[in-house]
């Protein structure tokens, strides 16, 4: 590629200041065709900032553990290099210890490599299109589980390619909504990141679609929601293996699972856009006052935001990058036991707190731990929103007439924000918040 080498940072220096906009293309390539419907991309890896691949590498001791504290406040800095982020968003998002030695992830990676086979195989018994690189976009089955002949499938397949029927005679209620999500994930994996050069092929888009139907079979309780393509679709990119990318997406979930729970009277992230709600009150009283004479004193207008995690404000890097700062600013060190062992010391509170073990918390969790703040769990992908809504204060309180006014003020932002600002913006707002929180 011609990449202008130097001595400072083993020539990675200069390779990510003098290339940063080409690696970001060579990294995720759009479609030629597409290249207009691109928002603009404000992330580049900077040298002294950005998590590079050398600073990642030298964080491991000899045996495997990892400087967490040294790797986070880098993150927060500047990111991390698009070589490196699959790697790195497995520890962010607690899918192994830091403490843990390169032996001990060997072992745990390949148990989960066999578990996801071994549902993977199960899922495919009961759909046998699920592993031949073929994805499904129309019903399966009716509404009381009968199987549809003519069936919609991404290419040609042998006729045993749909839906097997029950042993049971009539196939339990699980399978019946399982197999019912099937072709709305088909449907959902055409359309999401279709500018990407990487969804150009069918086997690619099949990587994500068996990913997310063994996820809806795996986690039943939640199934498959619209949106749970977005959040999975770059662990597919920057993850090889599918079994790891399956663990990333899942520990994603973990955070993000609530939010994806409906039922015919509520929405999961309503909690958290009542939490928004508070926040604007608190902090913006007038601000909040003029969005209930609109009737959007309850927020819906941002639902979109928090459910996909802005990826459609953002262009694709700079939502990555979002992410991983927002991943890293929350990180908390007892992660990995909270989800491996739930009913460890640090899942109940007894574990003491120290300057030492502070270090290894992120910005924002950190400052919820000092100021004891732990009770009352809010992500920091609130106060983002938080932050976009105060930087249209002025707009929204001179021009917005009705809610479709917010809505469209809201919308100029798609490809105009700044994610390095929002997130300053809504660090601050945290600080403003918990403090008069703290005294009201």
């Amino acid at each position: 590629m011609g990449f202008l080498m130097c001595k400072e940072d083993n020539g990675l220096g200069c390779l990510m200041k003098n290339s940063a906009s080409v690696e970001l293309e060579s990294y995720f390539p759009v479609r030629p065709q597409r290249q207009e419907d691109v928002p603009k991309t404000r992330f580049k890896p900077r040298v002294g900032k950005t998590l590079s691949p050398r600073r990642w590498n030298a964080a491991f001791s000899q045996d495997g553990q990892l400087d967490i504290a040294g790797v986070l406040r880098r993150i927060q800095r500047g990111g991390i290099h698009p070589s490196i982020k699959g790697a790195v968003w497995e520890f962010l998002l607690g899918c192994y210890d830091p403490n843990s030695t390169f032996e001990e992830r060997n072992e745990i990676r390949q148990r989960r490599r066999e578990q996801y086979a071994a549902w993977k195989t199960e899922c495919k018994e009961m759909v046998p299109v699920i592993g031949r690189g073929k994805f499904i976009t129309a019903a399966i089955i009716t509404d009381d589980g009968q199987p549809i002949i003519e069936t919609s499938v991404n290419g040609n397949l042998p006729d045993d390619f749909g839906s097997k029927p029950s042993d049971n005679g009539s196939a339990d209620k699980r399978v019946i909504q399982w197999k019912r999500s099937l072709h709305q994930i088909g449907l959902d994996v055409v359309r999401t990141d279709r500018i990407l050069v990487f969804y150009e092929t069918e086997k690619n888009q099949a990587k994500l679609w068996d990913i997310l139907a063994v996820y809806s079979w795996f986690d039943g309780d939640i199934g498959y929601v619209q949106g749970m393509s977005d959040i999975c679709s770059p662990m597919v990119i920057l993850l090889d293996d599918e079994a790891d990318a399956f663990w990333c997406f899942e520990r994603a979930m973990r955070r993000l699972r609530e939010n994806f729970r409906c039922s015919t009277t509520s929405v999961g992230v309503q909690s958290q856009l009542s939490t928004l709600a508070q926040i604007i009150k608190t902090i913006d009283p007038k601000l909040h006052q003029h969005l209930e004479e609109l009737d959007g004193g309850e927020y819906l207008f941002a639902f979109r935001m928090l459910m996909v995690l802005f990826r459609r404000e953002f262009s694709f890097v700079d939502s990555l990058y979002l992410w991983e700062v927002m991943w890293a600013m929350e990180y908390n060190p007892n992660m990995y036991l909270l989800y491996e062992e739930p009913n460890s010391s640090c899942q109940t509170g007894s574990q003491k707190i120290n300057n030492k073990l502070l270090k290894l918390y992120g910005k924002f969790e950190r400052k919820n731990v000092q100021t004891g703040w732990t009770e009352q769990k809010t992500a920091l992908a609130v106060f983002v929103v938080a932050s976009v809504l105060e930087t249209k204060n002025k707009r929204l309180l001179k021009e917005a007439k009705g809610l479709d006014d917010v809505v469209q003020i809201l919308g100029e932002l798609t490809g105009n924000m700044d994610v390095k600002k929002a997130v300053k913006e809504a660090l601050k707002i945290h600080k403003k918040y918990l403090s008069k929180a703290k005294k009201s």
